[in-house]
């Protein structure tokens, strides 16, 4: 909290002054009517206190998650129909699990494991044993299955993501097109799969044969959106901000609104799953700003600056207003409210007054420090669940 940090270091004579984001599973009932989608009896089906994300079907009534639990990412498992009733699939000490989907004819799933080394590598789980087998060297990024024979996914190449069909069989991979995009999935009604071109300026959505390797444009993305799925095989749905959108591939009308959430928890809407039937849809949102806020809030009164740095990036920027620039990185943050929070056992902020404004939030504040008591306002703006940058007011 600059404001507080800045006015209390006056007050004192104290003088000079890429990480994941928190994330949840938001799960819906599916259904149309002539034209019109509908969701309905919405869920938050992970509830947790970390990242949570890449929700895949492994049927119907059976998601499979990412979750963040002990300082690493396992598989989780969610029977819709029983409520709350979890799995955990995986529990590796060596590395984390990411992007779990079911492998076709198999009763296993396929996940993306980042050792603690840093090796990355695709992997095959028995469902049932928890068993592990590396299924190819390529560093993969994230992948759809075609058939239990055949794969198509990213490879990590340089500072980018490049298209890639493997042939399970025999291990063989061929690469389709360079520069794309995470969302793969398969393309209803047909043998195809569609991905993201990201070579050019405006992001192009396209549509690619395993077996041919031909490729077709099937339309731009909105705002250069990296999250896609199909309602069927003629609908495409992404997410913006707090907004879902459809586009009819058919019609070629534009990305029109679908639905905007009021709630303040859904923000930054990205990877979209369907289930087969086309009758339940979950999606991923970040924490709201006020929340992440909050956070760093409760970490300032416990003086906790593990947990008080946490909340921000690694290139946060501490103003006065208008536009004077205190101080730059979290580094040099932490030089600055290590002393402070050890030496001021009477700190305390509470909040007068907060407004939520987008990705803003407006905090009056009342402060502690030494015996003294004082108010300030700071605006707070958030990215990728973290705080970018502050702006303080005295």
């Amino acid at each position: 909290m600059t404001s507080r940090i800045f006015i209390s270091a006056i007050l004192l004579g104290l003088g000079q002054l890429c990480a994941q984001p928190n994330t949840e599973i938001y799960l819906f009932d599916l259904s149309f009517s002539n034209s019109a989608i509908f969701l309905s009896n919405p869920k938050n089906i992970s509830n947790n206190d970390g990242y949570d994300n890449q929700p895949s079907f492994w049927d119907d009534d059976t998601v499979l998650f990412a979750s963040t639990r002990d300082d690493q990412t396992d598989v989780k498992r969610l029977n819709i129909n029983e409520g709350s009733t979890y799995k955990w699939l995986t529990n590796t000490p060596t590395g984390s699990e990411y992007s779990p989907l079911k492998i076709p004819g198999k009763n296993s799933f396929s996940a993306i494991r980042l050792d603690l080394d840093g090796l990355q590598r695709l992997y095959e789980y028995d469902l049932k044993t928890g068993d592990s087998t590396p299924i190819t060297n390529l560093k993969i990024g994230y992948h759809v299955w075609i058939n239990k024979d055949l794969l198509v996914a990213t490879v990590l190449v340089e500072n980018r993501m490049d298209l890639a069909v493997i042939n399970m069989k025999d291990k063989k991979h061929r690469i389709v097109q360079k520069n794309v995009g995470r969302s793969l999935h398969k393309i209803p009604g047909t043998d195809l799969v569609s991905y993201i071109d990201k070579s050019k300026k405006q992001w192009e959505i396209k549509s690619m044969d395993p077996v041919s390797g031909a490729t077709s444009i099937i339309g731009k993305t909105y705002e250069n959106e990296e999250d896609i799925s199909w309602l069927n095989e003629n609908t495409l749905i992404t997410g913006h901000e707090k907004s879902l959108l459809t586009f009819n591939i058919k019609n070629g009308v534009d990305w029109k609104p679908l639905i905007t959430f009021d709630q303040e928890e859904i923000n930054k809407i990205s990877r979209i799953a369907v289930n087969s039937s086309k009758t339940r849809l979950a999606f991923v949102a970040e924490d709201s700003p006020s929340k992440i806020v909050q956070k760093q809030l409760d970490a300032y009164n416990a003086r906790d600056i593990d947990a008080f740095l946490d909340t921000y990036s690694e290139n946060v920027k501490l103003y006065t207003f208008p536009n004077q620039l205190l101080s730059e990185g979290k580094t040099a943050m932490e030089s600055q409210y290590g002393s402070f929070f050890e030496n001021t056992p009477d700190l305390h902020c509470s909040i007068k007054n907060r407004i939520v404004i987008g990705n803003k939030v407006i905090d009056e504040e009342s402060v502690t420090a030494n015996g003294s008591t004082f108010s300030a306002v700071a605006i707070y703006e958030v990215a990728n669940g973290k705080i970018v940058k502050v702006t303080f007011l005295r």
